[in-house]
């Protein structure tokens, strides 16, 4: 399975979101798109006016994570304005099995965030509803974070839980950089959200491309 990259723009300049979105284009798989309000995480970023207006102006697929209270209400309304990709929280929706199909009929790869501390196991009879599943190597709500090794057993059991053939990617989020992202790619995951290391750095395009060979070479 191959190796995409997400760069969160939560580390980038919202003052010039548009321009940050096309600092890294043609070297993101993904833009992640942290959408929070200040119920579920304690933090307010963005939400659903920005996404659209983000879905005109940049040429790189959205990739949404809601970390938000109510998603089985909101999450599909992502969907519908054109964002290739939604996340919801498991934590915090109420049917994520009706979740995933109607994010699926809506056109979107339908994605099921975990906490660090929540198990993966009650949701294995599920896994095929899902087109993602994001693991959080750091509490939700803040960038900057530093990864969370604890959460590394649970990469490698969701990986043997989906198996080595599997269609639904496998993402991590939270203190990733070209150090740690070899850590989460030798325990199974694929899909990579970077923020701070890549939006920190001098050369965003260029901390993509390292931790994308980092990933490759760990994953392989």
């Amino acid at each position: 399975m191959s190796v995409q990259i997400s760069p969160s723009i939560l580390s980038s300049d919202f003052g010039q979101l548009a321009a940050e979105c096309e600092r890294v284009a043609g070297a993101a798989d993904w833009l992640h798109v942290d959408v929070m309000d200040n119920h579920f995480v304690p933090n307010l970023t963005l939400g659903l006016p920005v996404v659209e207006a983000l879905l005109k102006s940049v040429s790189t697929p959205i990739d949404c994570h809601l970390m938000i209270e109510d998603p089985d209400r909101w999450a599909p309304e992502y969907a519908e304005a054109g964002a290739g990709s939604v996340t919801f929280h498991v934590e915090a929706a109420h049917a994520p099995i009706r979740l995933a199909r109607a994010l699926r009929s809506a056109g979107a790869r339908a994605g099921m965030a975990l906490k660090p501390a929540t198990a993966i196991e009650p949701y294995a009879d599920m896994l095929s509803e899902l087109d993602m599943l994001l693991l959080m190597t750091v509490e939700p709500g803040f960038g900057g974070q530093s990864f969370l090794d604890v959460v590394v057993p649970k990469i490698a059991r969701t990986r043997e839980l989906l198996g080595p053939d599997s269609d639904v990617w496998l993402q991590v989020d939270g203190g990733i950089d070209d150090t740690t992202v070899e850590i989460a790619a030798e325990a199974g995951a694929n899909v990579f959200v970077a923020g701070s290391s890549v939006y920190g750095a001098a050369d965003p395009i260029a901390a993509i491309n390292n931790i994308r060979a980092a990933a490759i070479a760990a994953g392989g």
